[in-house]
């Protein structure tokens, strides 16, 4: 393996650390030779509740195979807190090099049901927390020339799900907001990019197996470990990825894809302008043939991982 993928002497801190995808990419990071602040609220997969022993024991095998890590317990969408995450970074280890921001939790509900409160809660965990961690370690990276985030998307941002309207949205704002940060910091050497997991955690044990289709779509889940996503985080932190950024992956098993962002796919031109009419005479019915149609993340990938 390449000295350049490896993360000795760096400091990385990984949110929703203290289980599922966020456990796996704490200790990968610490076994890879950075030093790691574990932070977890511990609520339930709906944001209820708090319990700091989940990133305590992170943080204890994290140390008992000889590495560095600290629990921090705060919230990210609290915006002192989330900026808490970083200042214990540099206070316990003298800088921060790298920021993952992978907590979220889930609300769903049918459109029509969905209450403002289930926006909210969803949005201020899953987008602005991800803004509040960020923008703490935006100063700390450009006045050091160099620094990864990752962030975690999902396929039911990019792609579509039912009953996710807050967590889509929330999602697509953080492809937004990465996009943006690569832009505006790619000139001071720091780099952002994009994660959608596929694996199995709390959050996708909600999911309602009411049908056959559904039964199976979590039993695939099921298949796909949390720790097939780190490697891929570990590395985009890593010195081997210094000239990646601004790009959205996709790991699925031991599968990774990359993923486009939304660009032009047909232009149609009339010299005289358009109107309502002439939209709905020429310009419908010559598009209409390539409309992506309505989709779901599992229509993507019908098939078993490999």
């Amino acid at each position: 393996m390449s000295d350049s993928a490896r993360l000795d002497g760096k400091v990385v801190a990984v949110t929703g650390a203290g289980r599922g995808i966020g456990r796996e990419i704490a200790l990968l990071c610490a076994k890879q030779g950075a030093s790691v602040v574990v932070n977890d609220l511990g609520t339930s997969p709906d944001g209820e509740g708090a319990d700091a022993g989940p990133a305590e024991e992170v943080v204890g095998l994290i140390r008992a195979a000889g590495g560095k890590a600290v629990v921090n317990g705060a919230s990210v969408a609290d915006p002192a807190g989330a900026t808490s995450i970083i200042e214990d970074a540099v206070k316990n280890f003298g800088k921060i090099d790298g920021l993952v921001n992978n907590a979220g939790i889930l609300r769903d509900r049918i459109f029509h049901r969905m209450s403002i409160q289930d926006w909210n809660d969803v949005v201020n965990v899953t987008l602005n927390g991800y803004f509040y961690t960020s923008k703490a370690a935006a100063n700390y990276f450009k006045d050091q020339g160099s620094g990864s985030y990752v962030h975690f998307t999902s396929t039911s941002g990019l792609v579509g799900n039912f009953g996710q309207a807050n967590y889509s949205a929330a999602k697509m704002g953080v492809v937004g907001l990465s996009n943006s940060i690569a832009l505006d910091m790619q000139r001071s050497g720091v780099r952002s990019n994009c994660i959608s997991p596929y694996a199995w955690s709390r959050l996708i044990a909600t999911i309602p197996t009411e049908s056959e289709e559904e039964l199976a779509r979590v039993e695939r889940m099921k298949t796909m470990s949390a720790d097939k996503i780190a490697p891929m985080v570990a590395t985009l932190l890593s010195d081997a990825a210094k000239d990646i950024t601004g790009q959205i992956f996709c790991v699925r098993k031991n599968e990774i894809s990359l993923f486009t962002m939304p660009r032009p796919i047909r232009t149609i031109h009339r010299g005289d302008g358009w109107t309502p009419e002439t939209i709905a005479s020429d310009l419908l019915p010559a598009l209409r043939p390539h409309m992506p149609k309505l989709a779901r993340s599992a229509d993507m990938f019908p098939y078993d991982p490999i």
